[in-house]
């Protein structure tokens, strides 16, 4: 029986069935409970390699689980698959702090990365709310993005190398340790932002960067989307490249971040159509100050900016953030259906007043609310109001409709899953869904890895 041989893989205490798996939920906003055949535990790299030889043997679907982060129904494992979690491979192996890299187990919790790192008076640059939480292998094989990514990139651009396990159990140990290594194919491309569905990421080698001596930090009101635009050009232009954030926000959300029951109070008014919280991460505190503060005051007398507030302690920042981050309060006025989505900045002021109007129109019991980081083209749309199947299609049907013809994705960072699958083909095109089918059959030819996941099963 398959249930014996992994128990004799990983121990009885590693195999979770019956009352043990339907205790977990199925994720960080699902609260369902888990309905998996039997949790798996691994404890190394061997071990989940022999767990998925032989359920490759049998045919035996698995899907894999995280820290259970995300957003698309990735891991949501059904009565008759078999639920991998690489939770026990928690280890932080070696950090480099000349080389400016760190070798770590795929279980490890994104903030423990950051902090380790810290230590050294190193960043690991790619962050975002559920760091706490959220597994390093989940956040590479969602190519997972967040706050930085205008300056630093997506989870991709800080992972040099990585350990993966295929299908049939085969380890494949691409461990590159160089920002530089043009030799052939880059193998832990194949993993990254594939969701699970063509290996196990075990293993990685992440890419450190220098931790900033100072951060400058204030929160602008734009009179128009335009502006909005133009002061981003702006701004990175006039920090010679340490812009390392630009949060967008829409009045509705600001509006809702900083009136109770919420804790924020407003540091602007709140009539302003714009307010977007910018940041720069630099070496010199006197200097980057002066030409932060510069910066600002050019934008105001070029009429981009028409109110800002600049942060004059840690205090004030963690507040501003605090404001940004603050999407939970969403859920006092209904069940959320969020989305992230991307598009070029051109089309974003018509893709948001197209969407907005579709969900006044069709969805009007719905509040609707849209921010992102503007400076990489990620919006997030949320709709909240009484939860319903039918709505929730519906309002899919309104946001994800306009991207086809604007050049725009159904995912800017928290991939496809089993939520997004259906419109995938809004965003990909035949002949790249045909090249990803090919991908997924010759690593993974009896489809047991995240079936139904990105690709259909």
């Amino acid at each position: 029986m398959l249930i014996e041989k992994l128990i004799a893989i990983v121990g009885d205490a590693n195999v979770l069935t019956g009352e043990q798996v339907c205790s977990r939920a199925v994720g960080w906003a699902d609260r369902r409970p888990c309905q998996a055949k039997a949790i798996v535990r691994p404890g190394s790299t061997d071990e989940v390699s022999r767990v998925l030889a032989e359920c490759h043997a049998t045919g035996q679907p698995v899907v894999l689980f995280g820290g259970l982060t995300g957003l698309v129904q990735g891991c949501v494992a059904g009565e008759h698959e078999i639920a991998l979690s690489l939770e026990r491979m928690h280890r932080i192996e070696s950090i480099d702090p000349i080389g400016r890299t760190m070798t770590v187990e795929a279980g490890v919790a994104v903030q423990r990365i950051q902090e380790e790192a810290e230590k050294h008076g190193l960043l690991y640059p790619v962050d975002f709310g559920a760091r706490g939480s959220a597994h390093i292998g989940g956040s590479a094989a969602t190519n997972a993005g967040g706050n930085g990514v205008i300056r630093y990139g997506m989870t991709r651009e800080s992972v040099l190398g990585l350990e993966a396990v295929l299908a049939d159990g085969t380890v494949i140990p691409a461990m590159n340790r160089m920002i530089k290594n043009n030799a052939a194919y880059d193998v832990k491309q194949l993993f990254i932002g594939t969701e699970g569905t063509l290996g196990v990421i075990t293993r990685l080698v992440l890419r450190l960067r220098e931790s900033p001596r100072s951060t400058q930090s204030a929160l602008v009101a734009c009179p128009t989307f335009t502006d909005v635009t133009r002061f981003l050009k702006h701004i990175d232009g006039a920090l010679g490249g340490s812009l390392s954030a630009f949060e967008l926000m829409w009045n509705e959300f600001y509006r809702m971040v900083t009136t109770p029951p919420s804790k924020g109070t407003p540091p602007l008014p709140q009539t302003y159509d714009y307010y977007v919280l910018v940041e720069s991460a630099g070496g010199d505190p006197t200097r980057d100050q002066a030409q932060f503060e510069e910066a600002i005051a050019a934008a105001i007398e070029a009429g981009l900016v028409v109110d800002a507030v600049v942060c004059s302690s840690e205090a004030q920042r963690d507040a501003l953030w605090a404001l940004r981050d603050d999407v939970e309060g969403i859920f006092r006025l209904g069940m959320p259906v969020a989305f992230d989505v991307s598009l070029p900045l051109a089309e974003m002021e018509g893709y948001v007043t197209e969407v907005v109007g579709r969900l006044e129109r069709e969805w009007p019991a719905y509040c609707r609310f849209v921010f992102g980081h503007l400076g990489d083209g990620n919006l997030h749309i949320i709709a909240a109001g009484p939860p319903s199947r039918a709505a929730r299609h519906g309002i899919e049907r309104c946001v994800y409709e306009p991207l086809a013809a604007r050049g725009g994705s159904v995912s800017a960072e928290h991939g496809i899953g089993l939520e997004k699958q259906p419109w995938l083909g809004l965003s990909r095109n035949e002949a790249e869904l045909a090249l990803m089918r090919r991908l997924k059959d010759a690593l993974d030819p009896k489809g047991i890895l995240n079936p139904g996941r990105v690709l259909p099963a």
